[in-house]
């Protein structure tokens, strides 16, 4: 128990941390790489939480898809052009001003909510229930909702198309 907890505070940390990284590097394949940190060591916490449907998701979809697409943009912006661009951050005060009111909102609430947080324990009924997560969530998906997830492909298919009309236009 205590091992799993070490692990849990190591991966939350190190997801805190590149994420942090991920808004403070000037360099975006720096962020993206970050990113692609944080967004692994949150499917790990999923591993640890015994999510695997979750975690698997996090990593296809999210390190595997979304994070070519980061890649390509950031390949087809002109970087040097870019940096050469005079920055406009000149609104440090503003954002100050907001992270301190957003640290008070946040302190606020957990303060005011520390004895709601804490729910009911889980007996060994309700743990045994939620074992075979993966086969329900395929089951779910692939009998109950095949025709909605069939839609919702064929939409995406659509609009990666679609895209790539557009993509394919601009150059010519």
């Amino acid at each position: 128990m205590l091992f799993a907890q070490i692990i849990f505070y190591l991966l939350a940390g190190v997801a805190v941390v590149s994420a942090l990284l991920v808004i403070t590097r000037r360099n975006p394949v720096h962020s993206a790489i970050y990113l692609i940190i944080t967004l692994l060591s949150v499917a790990l916490i999923y591993l640890q939480l015994q999510a695997e449907f979750l975690a698997a998701v996090q990593i296809i979809l999210y390190i595997g898809g979304i994070m070519v697409l980061f890649l390509f943009v950031i390949m087809l912006v002109r970087l040097d052009e870019a940096l050469r661009q005079e920055q406009f951050n000149r609104q440090w005060f503003v954002a100050g001003v907001a992270v301190v009111v957003l640290a008070v909102e946040l302190i606020g609430v957990i303060y005011l909510g520390r004895d709601t947080a804490l729910g009911p324990e889980a007996g060994p009924e309700a743990l045994k229930a939620l074992q075979p997560n993966t086969e329900r969530i395929g089951e779910a998906l692939f009998q109950t909702y095949m025709l909605p997830f069939e839609i919702a492909s064929l939409l995406l298919l659509v609009a990666m198309v679609g895209a790539v009309l557009m993509a394919r236009r601009r150059v010519e």
